[in-house]
């Protein structure tokens, strides 16, 4: 007869279940012997043909199968309850503190006492399942993977974790050479404490096994085809993984020790610098592994890494952009605490599979060392484990004993056939501990007395390994005592050459980037006539059989026929297009993300047509006849600082790409504070990292309150300095293409913020004619050319506010100039020496900006210009006073502050301001 499906597995079971039931009707001897036992039970009760299987007794009279079906419908509910709960009771705490275990792992949680585990059908069935449970799910690795939502993956994992084929012992070779790497790990930390003492090195010590654990991902990643593997993390074992995964040789840094530290600019501490080294792999084929730098806000480099990877990933050399995960593996290791705390970690979980930052997976290691600075974790999360965040992104979580070595390798081993298998992330929680306090110099006893004495008396794991490998007979005491001090002795003779040869090292250090000469950028970014109507047709072609929406296919079509049929007017999104179109025609990759920037916030943009009738889309950009680079845009998540991290990995790893970030609003930045400070604009001086991307934030006051006017232009200009970065605030669709052709082209890389528009994308006076795009480049300062030669005032702006003071009709607006500081970083000091020099008459130089008197360029420009006034000029500001807020909450009095702010500018009987 034919057997019933498996009727004691529940749904989210039933798929393994029936999978184990056919393969042990077929080749009993490949299942485990617990299964089989209840398979043969239920085949009895069923009345099936027994299947020949020696570990079972033969078919029983009825009541006895009766009892054998409840075993078996016993065994099965403790499966689940261990595949769903066993990590909790398992050994995690290399200090040997208890699991809190778990209800549902308790025989009387399924209505089951002792003495029925002791007798009957029970008792030949389920202690033996419970002790293959317990040690699948309950040993020295806990298993979270239930909450995944597709079950091709849950099948996938309880296979992977229950057949046991990624525990494969070492072999002896094998456990002798951990041995070696793990006196490598320790004893290099041990010569640093007593050789430096009291110097910050945030020891890995208590996570020592981290470093096999990376030597393994790398070996596995380069067995799947990897080239290379991307590494981010903060200082805790940083110096440990610089010199035994990247190779930074122990010279190096025994010479910054010695206080002869490499680097650019004003470069930064040993533990936050960055390195790239080739790991040479045990099948010889040489893999490249990079190791981000990063600051001291812990988890920020997480979408930093992402974007490397994903920018190395991809083949940027023809307009079809492709890419291959399995190229480039990111690695991420986190701090238990900062992983819980640290919300730039979910805003980089979330965009593990989005389509414009997916990485095929990243290796999430969280070195977890049961407490955050000096705070414990009942303190510092509100979760049972620091990892429960990686629960709601449908990530499987492995926990494992950091003083296990084999099951610290086993994790690796999944994670890794995961990750191949789906390309997706994989969180390994490594609970392990800190052996000093936050730093070598802190007395972690103050605040966690009963802690550290237990850590005080905890053996090392390569002691635990090497005691276990003496018990084993692979190992003798003599070449136990000499690999620990062949060890200590090389690093005492590095050290010695150090100190001899100081004066080598410090020759040795890296060169900083070639000094270039300052003003503004050179390159040509104007394009013949017929060039850019050319690229014009093709930004407004789409397929014939494309439906674009009515509405929107009158505007483009209105839009394109600007240029076909005659010299203009062009406007900004029109303008923009244009010089994306240029750049991929040219050979130049332009990546533009952003909330809503397919569309633009605005509805200016629409970049990525849908078809009205199927939804499908269709880019234009990414189709320009005879291109040569690739286009693409991306809707970002609504995030600021993942969203800029991420890009501005991106474009640190694609110097060759014009990379844009773009804000809903140009107020939001304020949300990627930490990328903009340890990153954007101080990557270049602390690590050598230069960076093309360029920041569009839409900034101007036209009433909208003060989270939707100010881009904090104030905040950049106090940033700028030593040529980091650059700032501008274009008024005219042409300046604002000549701008971004020259972000791309220019050949000193630096990152570009541009105050975008929000009213002027539609304003009849805020255009350009087809001659500003082909008879001249960007214009760092423009005039008045209005102007007569009786100039009395001139009146000097920057932005929007430029098409308020144009508007005004007073009698004063006689005898002035009204000239645009377009560049506001690096200033453009002899296009305002000129300017001045035009104006030799104008008594009154007035800056006007919208604004407050504390913000804005006002306290930027002011020196900038006062220096530059001939005899008998004076500067003053017109503009709003000084304020907490950045703009007015209503529309009316905003309208009432702006026009009082132009009569100011004009000298309109109005009083400068103190």
């Amino acid at each position: 007869m034919t057997a019933e499906p498996m009727s004691f597995s529940d749904p989210y079971n039933a798929a393994y279940a029936e999978e184990m039931y056919d393969l042990w009707r077929a080749a009993p001897e490949r299942v485990p012997v617990e299964w089989r036992r209840v398979f043969a039970l239920r085949s009895a009760d069923a009345g099936e043909p027994q299947a020949r299987d020696a570990t079972v007794p033969p078919a029983l009279d009825a009541r006895a199968v009766s009892d054998q079906v409840r075993a078996a419908r016993a065994a099965a509910m403790f499966v689940d309850a261990y595949r769903l709960a066993g990590h909790q009771a398992a050994r995690l705490d290399p200090l040997g503190r208890p699991p809190s275990g778990h209800p549902m792992l308790d025989p009387a949680f399924h209505g089951m006492s002792e003495a029925d585990l002791a007798s009957g059908a029970i008792a030949d069935i389920v202690p033996d399942i419970l002790a293959w449970l317990r040690s699948t799910y309950s040993g020295a690795i806990g298993y979270e993977f239930e909450h995944l939502e597709e079950p091709e993956r849950r099948e996938w994992l309880r296979e992977a974790i229950e057949s046991g084929r990624f525990r494969g012992p070492l072999s002896g070779e094998e456990r002798l050479r951990l041995l070696e790497r793990l006196t490598e790990v320790e004893g290099f930390e041990q010569f640093l404490h007593r050789a430096y003492l009291g110097q910050k090195r945030f020891s890995i010590e208590g996570l020592d096994m981290l470093v096999p654990m990376l030597d393994l991902a790398i070996e596995r990643a380069a067995a799947a085809g990897a080239q290379e593997v991307v590494l981010g993390m903060a200082h805790r074992g940083r110096l440990n993984v610089l010199a035994h995964v990247l190779g930074r040789p122990y010279e190096r840094i025994f010479a910054e020790f010695e206080g002869h530290q490499a680097g650019t600019g004003t470069g930064d501490v040993k533990y936050h610098a960055g390195a790239e080294g080739t790991y040479a792999t045990a099948s010889g084929q040489p893999l490249t592994v990079s190791l981000a730098p990063n600051p001291s806000h812990l988890e920020f480099v997480d979408p930093v890494v992402e974007g490397v990877a994903r920018a190395r990933q991809e083949d940027r050399a023809t307009t079809t952009l492709s890419r291959d995960p399995a190229r480039v593996v990111p690695v991420l290791i986190h701090g238990d605490a900062a992983f819980s705390a640290q919300g730039v970690v979910a805003e980089t979980l979330n965009m593990a599979e989005l389509a414009g930052y997916a990485t095929g997976g990243t290796l999430h290691l969280i070195a977890n060392n049961q407490i955050g600075f000096t705070t414990l974790p009942r303190d510092g999360r509100s979760t049972y484990y620091a990892s429960d965040l990686a629960l709601g992104f449908d990530i499987p979580v492995i926990h494992v004993n950091a003083d296990d070595p084999e099951a610290c390798l086993t994790s690796v081993r999944i994670a890794l056939a995961y990750r191949e298998t789906f390309g997706a992330d994989f969180v390994i929680d490594l609970v392990g501990y800190r052996r000093y306090g936050h730093n070598e110099g802190d007395e972690p006893a103050y605040t966690q007395p009963r802690m550290y004495a237990e850590v005080a008396d905890h053996p090392t794991v390569r002691d635990q390994w090497e005691r276990q490998l003496l018990q084993e007979g692979l190992l003798d005491e003599a070449r136990a005592e000499e690999i620990r001090a062949s060890l200590q002795q090389r690093l005492q003779d590095i050290q010695d050459r150090v100190k001899e040869e100081e004066a080598e090292y410090e020759d040795a250090r890296m060169p900083s980037p070639p000094t270039l000469p300052e003003g503004p950028p050179t390159a040509d970014t104007a394009l013949d006539a017929s060039v850019v109507r050319a690229l014009d047709a093709a930004v407004h072609a789409w397929p014939d059989d494309f439906h674009v929406h009515d509405k929107l296919a009158r505007q483009l079509r209105r839009r394109a026929g600007v240029l076909a049929d005659g010299e203009g007017p062009v406007d900004w999104a029109h303008a923009e297009a244009l010089a994306f179109a240029s750049l991929v025609a040219e050979g130049t990759p332009v990546r533009l993300t952003g909330q809503d920037s397919e569309r633009g916030t605005f509805s200016q943009r629409h970049l990525v047509l849908h078809d009205a009738e199927t939804g499908h889309t269709y880019t234009p950009l990414a189709h320009v006849p005879g291109a040569s680079a690739p286009f693409s845009v991306y809707n970002s998540p609504l995030s600021e600082v993942a969203a800029l991290g991420f890009e501005y990995g991106y474009s640190v790893a694609a110097p060759e790409a014009l990379v844009l970030w773009e804000a809903q609003f140009g107020d939001f930045v304020n949300g990627a504070q930490v990328i903009i400070d340890q990153f954007l604009v101080a990557g270049r001086a602390k690590w050598g990292q230069e960076a093309r991307l360029g920041l569009l934030l839409p900034h101007g006051y036209e009433g909208q309150g003060p989270e939707h006017s100010s881009a904090r232009i104030e905040r950049f200009l106090q940033l700028a300095a030593e040529d980091n970065i650059r700032v501008a605030n274009c008024t005219t669709p042409a300046q604002y293409f000549h701008l971004l052709r020259l972000q791309a082209l220019e050949r000193r890389a630096r990152p570009l913020v541009v105050f975008t528009p929000k009213s002027l994308l539609r304003h009849p006076r805020a255009v350009s004619t087809l001659a500003e795009f082909t008879e001249r480049g960007f214009q760092p300062v423009l005039d008045d050319a209005g102007a007569g030669s009786s100039v009395r005032r001139l009146v000097l702006c920057s932005g929007k506010v430029y098409y308020d003071l144009i508007a005004y009709d007073g009698d004063e607006r006689e005898h002035t100039a009204v000239a645009r500081l377009e560049l506001l970083y690096p200033f453009p000091k002899a296009a305002v020496e000129e300017l001045l020099a035009r104006h030799p008459d104008a008594e009154d130089v007035v800056w006007v900006q919208e604004e407050p008197r504390n913000m804005g360029p006002w306290h930027y420009v002011e020196p900038r210009l006062a220096k530059r006034l001939g005899a008998g000029q004076a500067l003053r500001y017109a503009g709003r006073p000084g304020r907490a807020s950045p703009a007015e909450g209503s529309a009316l009095a905003h309208r009432e502050q702006q026009a009082a702010i132009v009569r100011e500018a004009f000298g309109a009987g109005v009083a400068a301001r103190t």
